[in-house]
């Protein structure tokens, strides 16, 4: 499942080729693809054709791209546009990919939607939606404002206004507009394990099972220290560990674990081969290693997935939660 580095990629990729075009045509080849828009897709296509991409936004991992109509793109001082009401969610699932592709490039075997991109010069024609296992999808949603007032998420023009769908998970640790004293005042009332709370998109979102591991790693805490015991200075190194360990996964393309999973240039991350926990099991640990201490990294089961520890510089607390 992409994390939050990941759908950061694919956001970055589709602000330098979306942003600002109309959409003028709608295909939908696969109707499973659109199933969360309840209303099919006739009302899908129809709410679409026409309208101005005016931006790509994403809160931990969910993304949205915000949707203007014509005649508010147009104006001439943006500042007076009306806000944009409705918005494209997309949810990559599995193994869902947006692609951009010149319409001579012949269709993906998967390909569920097409959206044909009004021109612009020396970039390609369309947006094309594919998914091979089809665990992902699109819908049109509304637009709602943010609790707190600030961005949505992350944006290039950040406006106080979030896809519904998204309402309710919490900032996310790349978001400008995080509150690590909120975090941490939240995270002290969980009475769980510390990764548990780290999985928890209520409290903080975007971080998944690898980034989890991989934080908890780097900020040499075990995954069942129990919340309410933690000073602020750990705290605040695990989530700066968390946010490190991201924006490295960014600069590396993001986690590649699954050959279906490329940005929207089709170009795959490499950051798999940077993993200091997560997927070693048996391995030494690079940092015991280099201490000239003998540490394997160990697998355990958790919540139906797995965490990787190093028993040395991660021991597991006696009062450990899960």
């Amino acid at each position: 499942m992409p994390e939050l580095p990941e759908v950061e990629v694919v956001r970055r990729g589709l602000v330098n080729w979306v942003r600002g075009r109309t959409i003028d045509a709608v295909e939908v080849l696969d109707p499973r693809s659109i199933r969360r828009h309840a209303l099919g897709a006739a009302d899908f296509i129809g709410n679409l054709e026409g309208a101005v991409v005016s931006d790509v936004v994403r809160r931990g991992k969910f993304l949205w791209m915000p949707l203007a109509d014509s005649t508010a793109a147009a104006a001439e001082d943006p500042g007076t546009a009306p806000a944009p009401k409705a918005a494209l969610m997309a949810h990559l699932g599995m193994s869902g990919q947006l692609l951009m592709q010149d319409p001579s490039v012949p269709d993906e075997k998967h390909l569920k939607v097409r959206f044909r991109l009004s021109h612009r010069e020396g970039m390609p024609g369309q947006l094309r939606f594919v998914d091979q296992r089809i665990f992902g999808g699109l819908f049109v949603t509304s637009l709602v404002p943010t609790d707190d007032g600030g961005p949505g998420g992350l944006a290039e023009s950040p406006l106080p206004l979030i896809a519904e769908e998204a309402a309710h998970i919490a900032r996310d640790p790349l978001d400008p507009a995080f509150s690590f004293d909120l975090f941490y005042q939240r995270l002290r009332k969980r009475r769980t394990g510390l990764k548990r709370a780290l999985l928890d998109q209520g409290l903080v979102s975007g971080i998944g099972n690898i980034y989890a591991d991989e934080a908890l790693w780097r900020a040499r805490l075990h995954y069942a220290r129990p919340t309410d015991t933690l000073r602020r200075s750990e705290a605040r190194r695990v989530l700066d560990s968390a946010r490190d360990v991201m924006l490295d996964a960014l600069d590396a393309g993001g986690t590649s674990f699954d050959s279906l999973y490329v940005n929207v240039n089709g170009a795959s991350g490499y950051f798999d081969r940077s993993l200091n926990a997560y997927g070693r099991t048996g391995e030494p640990c690079k940092r015991c290693a280099a201490a000239g201490i003998h540490s394997i990294i160990r697998r355990e089961q958790f919540m139906n997935r797995s965490s990787h520890t190093c028993p040395v510089c991660q021991p597991r607390p006696r009062n450990g939660r899960w």
